[in-house]
């Protein structure tokens, strides 16, 4: 009988053997703050409700105000049109050199007129704090929190500065060319050079000296609900010149701006705006930021303290979510999942357990396979139990322990992807693998019994009785389980590979706490199962 074998066999003549005492057993990883969830659970939704009585008013003032302001918004349009055609007469689509001269003079007052009545028309109040820096003082204002298309108000209120678009937007008819008069860096999703492109036009204009406008940028990348303030991409940050924060707030008692990937349409959102009798907006610009010799060698560092002092000035927190957010709960939403589990605060999540997109999007579609029955769309010790063909025990319990980390009786996604990176995968070594299969195969014949296969999960879960029968068919091809079979099985459902090395580190305690003469010969710590210092051991002590 070998080593394994051996400890095994010795460990499971102990009383309470692979049972032990839940409550006496140290937590393995530590709950440490760098995961705990986000202060706010789903940024991207809103949820405007209405009484009876404001769907009334709605309706009556609708009947009179919405033809009178989509009449003056159309006419507006239409007004702005030649100036902006004269703008950008015979310019190229993509600027080398800025719009000056003559054109500009005219152009430029006229369409900041039109801009501000367009925005009146539209029923807007606008509030201005603070002074607007000029180019020489901040090139790029950066402007935060980003919930609606109607944001584009602090574009007019800052004079027109340019903006980053997508160039299909450029092409649009009527908007694309009073779009192009702002001199915009367009961005191409079909260029694999445009990202690269973007940033060097960026830093080619902010550094210019002013000979180029201003630049505007919304930082967050895409429209949240002001709940918070999202992770600010570097895009604004890189060139490393002063940049000046300006905070939109809207301080209506109704809602009817705020357009996230959930709740109202466009059209929606404007048909309920252009209704009300007016929409109160604050525009405040705060001192313009300029960045340290650290922060111009690291713009997320730089993007990271202006992100904090926006946040302090508008009273909410922030958090680490990101447009990938947007796109894992769209995902979930396909998955039959409630739409907010995808959210994980992907970049930093995949920042800290080295995970990509594809590495999450798939860990949410074995999510989805055992969550999407259960009611909310979260993981009970009961679903993860059924998931793992194993029944609740006291090993099982403390294995959903270590996943549920803000111990609410119950695993959300964020909680899985995290247990699978920081408790499972660490632990799915070949090493402990090939320790795993020998602990089985307790007659070394290369392959695993269903009564070796039982025995040994019998004695680990403290369940005399266990039927492990399906669990033995999903992994055996045949009458038995060979190294491969086992290795392929364990490496796709690595939260048995945790039970594998909780149940090796059990048997370590045990055989150690036996006297003397019962014990293993020492050399069992030299065979892997225990290793030898346990102070490194990945299972145990992995940072988080």
């Amino acid at each position: 009988m070998s080593r394994c074998a051996e400890a095994a066999a010795v460990a499971a003549t102990v009383p309470g053997a692979g049972v032990g005492n839940a409550g006496l057993r140290r937590l393995m990883v530590p709950r440490q703050a760098s995961f705990f969830p986000p202060p706010v659970p789903n940024p991207f939704v809103q949820q405007t409700r209405m009484g009876t009585a404001r769907r009334i008013q709605i309706f009556f003032l609708g009947i009179i105000l919405l033809p009178i302001r989509a009449l003056l918004v159309a006419l507006i349009l239409l007004l702005a049109w030649p100036f902006a055609a004269i703008s950008t007469a015979c310019c190229p689509e993509k600027l080398t050199h800025p719009v000056t001269g003559w054109r500009r003079k005219i152009t430029q007052p006229v369409l900041k007129f039109l801009g501000r009545a367009l925005f009146f028309s539209m029923g807007f109040i606008v509030t201005v704090k603070g002074k607007v820096a000029n180019a020489v003082e901040a090139p790029i204002f950066v402007v935060a929190p980003h919930s609606t298309f109607f944001d584009g108000i602090a574009c007019v209120i800052a004079g027109l500065p340019s903006m980053v678009s997508r160039n299909e937007n450029a092409q649009a008819p009527l908007v694309g060319r009073l779009l192009r008069a702002l001199q915009p860096v367009l961005v191409s999703r079909v260029d694999p050079d445009s990202r690269k492109n973007t940033i060097n036009e960026i830093i080619r204009r902010a550094t210019s000296g002013g000979e180029w406008p201003q630049m505007l940028v919304f930082p967050e990348g895409t429209c949240t609900n002001r709940s918070c303030l999202i992770t600010f991409k570097p895009g604004a940050f890189i060139p490393g010149v002063p940049v000046q924060p300006i905070l939109l707030r809207y301080p209506n008692k109704l809602d009817t701006v705020t357009w996230t990937w959930q709740g109202y349409t466009f059209i929606q959102l404007c048909m309920l705006t252009f209704c009300q009798p007016f929409t109160r907006v604050e525009v405040e610009f705060m001192p313009v930021q300029v960045p340290n010799e650290e922060e111009r060698n690291d713009p997320v560092l730089f993007a990271d303290r202006v992100r904090n002092l926006m946040a302090q000035a508008l009273g909410i927190p922030v958090t680490d979510h990101t447009y990938e957010d947007c796109r894992l709960m769209i995902s979930a939403g396909q998955l039959t999942l409630p739409m907010e589990a995808g959210l994980v605060e992907f970049t930093k999540i995949s920042r800290k357990l080295k995970l990509d997109w594809d590495g999450i999007r798939k860990h949410l579609d074995e999510y989805a396979t055992i969550a999407s029955s259960s009611k909310g769309g979260r993981i009970g010790i009961e679903e993860f139990a059924e998931y793992l063909k194993l029944p609740v025990s006291d090993v099982l319990r403390q294995l959903f322990a270590l996943f549920d980390r803000n111990h609410d009786g119950s695993i959300d996604f964020r909680e899985y992807v995290i247990g699978l990176a920081v408790l499972c995968n660490p632990a799915n070594t070949e090493e402990i693998i090939q320790v795993a299969f020998k602990l089985f195969d307790v007659d070394e014949d290369g392959h695993i019994t269903e009564e070796e296969f039982s025995t040994i999960l019998q004695a680990s879960l403290g369940v005399p009785d266990l039927d492990v029968s399906g669990l033995f068919k999903e992994i055996a091809q045949g009458d038995s389980v060979s190294y491969e079979e086992f290795k392929s099985f364990a490496l796709k459902h690595p939260e048995y590979a945790k039970i594998f090395t909780t149940y090796l580190d059990l048997q370590t305690s045990h055989v150690f706490s036996l006297p003397k003469e019962a014990q293993a010969t020492p050399s069992f710590t030299s065979n892997k199962v225990s290793p030898e210092n346990r102070e490194e051991s990945a299972s145990d002590k992995k940072d988080d």
